[in-house]
């Protein structure tokens, strides 16, 4: 007896753990984007029939499936270049995708106890449940939205909405043309043609909603570089002098007239490279070439930061003959440590392990009319924090450049995964994103999302392209901009507490 009772919650929780992990694949294979729909539509079908505290189950198992299979790259970072044992590495991977599907389980529970049966009211709560928890996973202790169900869309017919609504807002419109016909399958065939019409409407429409808010601000040629020096030989003292010097003849080679080399490009702090190789690296930088270098900058007292150094004519003039720029949204556990967790980072052996943070609104790099916006690997998964330099529309960047070393995660989906994060970025904001990284994926993405030009990964050499800035401001730049993400957080809750009232309406 007791054997089946648990035998069909079990049998229930591995098909969600399989449908999350398959639901996942649509962040590497953008093409995938229709399967995502499906197993959406899947879940918000089956937690609609189920008691609050089985469709939390569901949730969290659906939830732990999606997060694993999409991060299961973290184990490369903690285990063969972090040094932690194999066991605990694969533990705190399945333990972070545990604890962040903890949003998920208490949206499909909230979802089981509120819901009327009703697939038109019952829709749109599905997918405010739904963007409640990414919006949680996304800001909540520092935020950690790898995976974000939007990003799964960056080549459907609902990416012309990105401008309007960005990422989360755009998981929110798949969840609702998912549950829409989902839920009214339950009611028969018959019942459900009107709510399947309208999410085929939803899917059809929405490229009409793509256009240009930005226009050209010219032409820009770049030469972006990959360095190609595996994760555990970068802080090596006997690869040091080969790779720099590499790197110096790579710069002063480029053709383009701005260079931009990946994060930590130069691993040591100016002073550590001798006031020599410093100006040998700077000196070809003073006319009409440019160049944004990834390095590491600060002092004991000061504190060190994760920055990306400018160097031009212009800013010779500048305190430390460079423009600076410091990474502000750090990595857990890479780059500053959570309290309590000091022992777990002491179990690895990551240098630079604890960083200072940079202004929340910094200054672009000005250059040939352009105003080129940096950013350092992690933070283009934020694009509430990048639409923050677009409260100025004057100042506002013309391109973006993403700076990068994903050597940490090896030869595996991260690369491609991060890469349409970018893409997503560019269709937010309009704005064409640089990213020169050490291992890949180094590309020039255009302000519609669309890569113009592109490396091969683990390669090392340039890439030279033209690159196109826009100015000009998306409905995102703006809202977000003066609001960051409270407006979806308002549409969410508005349509959750709707639904309380609903249910408590005689």
């Amino acid at each position: 007896m007791n054997a089946r009772r648990f035998a069909a919650p079990a049998a229930e929780a591995l098909a969600a753990l399989a449908a999350g992990a398959l639901f996942s694949r649509a962040c590497v294979d953008t093409q995938a984007w229709a399967l995502q729909l499906a197993l959406l539509g899947l879940l918000a079908w089956r937690a609609g029939a189920l008691s609050p505290a089985r469709a939390a189950w569901l949730g969290l198992a659906f939830g732990a499936g999606w997060l694993t299979a999409g991060t299961w790259w973290l184990y490369i970072s903690m285990h063969r270049y972090g040094g932690l044992a194999a066991p605990l590495a694969a533990v705190a991977v399945a333990a972070l995708a545990l604890a962040l599907s903890g949003y998920l389980a208490l949206a499909m529970a909230l979802f089981a106890r509120l819901r009327r049966g009703t697939p038109w009211l019952d829709a749109p709560l599905f997918a405010a449940l739904w963007l409640a928890a990414e919006l949680a996973r996304g800001l909540l202790f520092t935020g950690f939205p790898w995976v974000a169900t939007g990003y799964g869309q960056v080549d459907s017919p609902l990416a012309a909405l990105a401008p309007w609504v960005g990422v989360y807002g755009l998981g929110f419109v798949v969840a609702l043309a998912a549950a829409l016909p989902a839920l009214a399958l339950r009611q028969g065939l018959r019942p459900a043609t009107g709510p399947a019409l309208a999410a085929l409407a939803l899917l059809a429409a929405a490229p009409w909603a793509g256009r240009d808010f930005s226009t050209s601000a010219g032409p820009l040629a770049v030469t972006l570089v990959q360095t190609n020096v595996a994760q555990d030989e970068k802080f090596a003292p006997e690869r040091l002098p080969e790779a720099l010097e590499w790197l110096d003849g790579a710069l002063r080679a480029a053709r383009g007239p701005l260079v931009v080399a990946p994060e930590t490009a130069i691993p040591l702090l100016p002073e550590q490279l001798g006031p020599d190789a410093w100006r040998r690296f700077s000196e070809g930088f003073r006319g009409d070439r440019a160049a944004l270098i990834g390095l590491p900058l600060g002092s004991f007292e000061a504190g060190y930061t994760n920055s990306v150094a400018g160097l031009s004519a212009h800013t010779a003039t500048l305190p430390g003959g460079f423009y600076r720029y410091d990474k502000q949204h750090l990595v857990p556990f890479g780059e500053f440590i959570p309290p309590g967790f000091r022992w777990f980072v002491d179990q690895m052996q990551i240098p630079l392990g604890d960083f200072a943070r940079g202004p929340k609104v910094p200054a672009s790099f000005a250059f040939a009319g352009q105003r080129i916006a940096p950013n350092i690997c992690y933070e283009d998964l934020f694009g509430e924090e990048l639409a923050l330099r677009f409260t100025d529309p004057a100042q506002a960047p013309t391109v973006l450049a993403n700076v990068s070393n994903i050597g940490w995660f090896g030869d595996s989906i991260a690369i491609t995964q991060h890469l349409n994060i970018s893409r997503m970025r560019t269709l937010e904001l309009q704005r064409p994103m640089l990213r020169a990284t050490n291992t890949g994926a180094t590309a020039v993405i255009d302000h519609r999302g669309h890569v113009s030009a592109r490396l091969a990964p683990f390669t090392r050499g340039a890439l030279d392209a033209v690159v196109e800035g826009r100015n000009g401001l998306t409905p995102f730049a703006r809202w977000a901009s003066a609001y960051g993400l409270m407006p979806l957080a308002l549409l969410s809750l508005a349509t959750i507490i709707g639904a309380g009232r609903w249910r408590r309406a005689p």
